[in-house]
């Protein structure tokens, strides 16, 4: 299962640079993540100063 980013977002943009295959990108309120090119690495997670990301 893909990382999904949920309304904590505070959109920092930690979780965009932590992302090794470029998978999160800003949207219109906040970062999103394109389920497609997600690893499930859990970089993201690790790297978001408020937990925003986690698996769906």
């Amino acid at each position: 299962m893909a990382y999904v980013i949920s309304d904590a977002c505070i959109s920092c943009g930690a979780c965009a640079a932590g992302c090794p295959v470029n998978a999160i990108s800003e949207g219109d309120s906040q970062y999103v993540i394109d389920a497609d090119l997600c690893t499930e690495c859990g970089a993201c997670a690790e790297t978001c100063p408020v937990g925003a990301p986690s698996q769906e």
